[in-house]
């Protein structure tokens, strides 16, 4: 009877230390997948791409001096029908031509006295702003202006008030820059994976950075230089 349960004890504790070695294998196998599983590179992906602008903004200020003030007034209409002419003859619709109301100073009531009373007690200004697509044209337009000059028209030309380019087209172009920056991410993460024996797996996290928009230089601002860098991380398995 003995001997029987000796037997039977025996059994179970074999039983019972096959279970926990497996269990062990089991638990062991799993700690090597999740350590397996934790290998990753992180690296940057860029992605560039130069663009035309698509949309133009072109602020023409103009202004008149003197001491009568309705006939200033008269003169800058003048100018500005002048300059709506211009436009219109460079080919911009009237709906692409805005006006500003005029801004006048009265250099007598800045606290001149005495001699220092300037010649010209007011100064009028105002301005036109041609917003329009065709890019290609206000270039022109530009370029032509001078021949404001033949009416007795000089532009002012205030720091920070000079045409403007924009590009407005980047959702159309997203998606494809983001695919480059992911791929131009991955050959990197592939080289480094070389280097150390390993593969690259698929995209642990992915994080995308800002579109940035910029003049491809200082004399072409009509171009553009779309630029974004995603932050990528893949996993990294056996080779």
């Amino acid at each position: 009877m003995k001997d029987r349960s000796f037997s039977a004890a025996l059994v179970l504790g074999l039983l019972i230390g096959l279970g926990v070695a497996v269990a062990g294998l089991a638990v062991g196998q799993a700690l090597y997948k999740v350590k397996a599983a934790e290998r990753f590179i992180s690296v940057k992906g860029l992605a560039e791409r130069l663009v035309p602008a698509d949309m133009a903004i072109w602020p023409l200020t103009f202004n008149q001096t003197g001491n009568n003030l309705p006939q200033l007034y008269d003169a800058l209409e003048k100018d500005r029908q002048s300059i709506r002419k211009f436009l219109n003859g460079q080919g911009f619709k009237d709906q692409e031509i805005s006006d500003a109301p005029p801004r006048v100073t009265d250099y007598y009531a800045q606290g001149y006295t005495g001699n220092r009373l300037p010649p010209n007690r007011y100064k009028i200004e105002a301005s036109l702003t041609l917003s329009t697509k065709q890019v290609a044209q206000v270039k022109a337009a530009m370029e032509r202006s001078g021949e404001l000059v033949k009416d007795g028209i000089v532009l002012s030309y205030d720091y920070g008030r000079g045409a403007e380019f924009l590009f407005t087209g980047l959702n159309q172009i997203k998606p494809a820059m983001i695919a480059l920056a992911t791929k131009n991410g991955r050959a990197a993460a592939e080289q480094f994976a070389r280097d150390s024996g390993s593969a690259v797996g698929g995209i642990r996290r992915a994080s995308q950075g800002l579109f940035t928009i910029r003049n491809r230089d200082a004399n072409t601002p009509d171009i553009k230089i779309v630029r974004v860098v995603s932050t990528l991380d893949f996993f990294l398995v056996e080779d």
